[in-house]
């Protein structure tokens, strides 16, 4: 942080103004996580933030049903309306905090008139590697052609900083002569904590999984291991936020449930044992960690793929187990399934690693350094 944006010692440092925009609501875990969950301790560090998602929480509801495809058709015109009211907002910002881009469809249109047109600085936060064209597993390939894909690099050349889910992002946004702030995705510890558990003899532990519809397909690579588990360990399997409504495996009780906000500690806290598989491919190594440090904070033991930024969240062997071939992901979870002291064990280790690690005032810290970092030099330089 350089001398010009620190307040003399005993005076509170200018009022800066900054607009986060973000594609999604707090809904969705990038917006609560990346944004939305440290405004109040920005706050207290006198930078203002004005969060301005593109979708509604009524427009992100329905987004991947395609049920519904041509009322979503509608709200995103109509987004795209909202959005464009907000440019005054935009425009009178002293530094805009975009979490990956200001629309979900599209060019860098907002972001580019708030560059040339009003100067204000960018500060981008990239949660995943979004310069990776993916398809959707609802709308196949033909969104990534909606998406811009040149829109991620282009954003990272024109930002003053980017804060960056994992070192794989941090090491594209060096390349391209930018300064990069590697923070995974973290969770408040006030609110995400172990349940206190009653000792259940008669129960069967309960194996969970809690993603999205996007990230399912991960899962579905574990069912094999599941499924040899089960036959010598019997376990109950629940799974939150697939998108899927019925799934058969042989020898297991399968409960599948829909993702809820309301509920959302409460389903980390169910679980026995967490799960935590993804491939070894080049969207996975970017991914910013954020189920590792739920599932710590809620000290539940889980066993993980080592695949980028995960393999640097907690400690194998002691905080989780590390797989990465089928017998490797039957072993642990038999391992955590038979010994519930080890599990305990394992799941306190996990809060205090936790606890150690990722504290939302040291985040938001960090992330205020930046912003007002970036903020117009006539602001950043002035104090009350």
């Amino acid at each position: 942080m350089s001398e010009a944006a620190e307040a003399p010692k005993g005076r509170r440092p200018v009022k800066v103004n900054a607009v986060a925009l973000a594609t999604f609501p707090i809904e969705a875990a990038a917006t609560r996580f990346r944004v939305a969950q440290f405004i109040p301790a920005l706050s207290e560090a006198n930078i203002e933030v004005t969060l301005l998602p593109f979708l509604t929480p009524a427009d992100f509801e329905g987004l991947y049903d395609r049920e519904r495809i041509a009322g979503t058709a509608f709200r995103l015109l109509f987004a795209l309306f909202r959005r464009l009211a907000h440019l005054p907002q935009i425009l009178a910002a002293d530094v805009l905090f975009i979490q990956r881009e200001a629309m979900l469809f599209g060019p860098p249109l907002i972001e580019w008139l708030a560059a040339r047109v009003g100067s204000i600085p960018i500060v981008l936060d990239l949660d995943d590697p979004t310069w990776i064209p993916i398809a959707s597993p609802v709308y196949g390939r033909y969104t990534t052609l909606l998406k811009f894909p040149a829109k991620a690099n282009w954003l990272t050349r024109r930002a003053r900083a980017v804060i960056c889910g994992s070192e794989t992002i941090a090491e594209r946004v060096r390349a391209a002569g930018v300064r990069a702030v590697v923070l995974p995705t973290i969770v408040d510890s006030s609110v995400f904590m172990p349940a206190e558990r009653q000792p259940r003899a008669h129960d069967l532990p309960v194996v969970g999984w809690i993603g999205t519809h996007g990230t399912w397909a991960y899962l579905r690579t574990m069912f094999p291991a599941l499924e040899k588990v089960a036959e010598s360990v019997p376990f109950r399997l629940r799974i939150v936020g697939s998108g899927q409504r019925t799934l058969a495996l042989r020898g297991i009780e399968v409960e599948m449930l829909p993702w809820r906000m309301d509920r959302e500690v409460e389903d980390f806290q169910s679980l026995d044992v967490g799960l935590y598989p993804l491939p070894d491919d080049e969207w996975a190594q970017g991914k910013s960690g954020l189920k590792a440090i739920q599932y710590l904070a809620c000290g539940v033991p889980y066993v993980a793929s080592p695949v980028g930024v995960v393999r640097e969240i907690g400690i194998a062997g002691v905080t989780h187990l590390a797989a990465s071939t089928q017998e490797e992901w039957s072993v642990a979870l038999e391992r955590l399934l038979r010994d519930g002291d080890e599990r305990r064990r394992m799941g306190a280790a996990g809060r205090r690693y936790m606890l150690e690690h990722y504290a939302i005032g040291d985040f938001a810290r960090r992330i205020g350094e930046e912003l007002r970092e970036a903020a117009l030099p006539a602001r950043a330089e002035a104090y009350a």
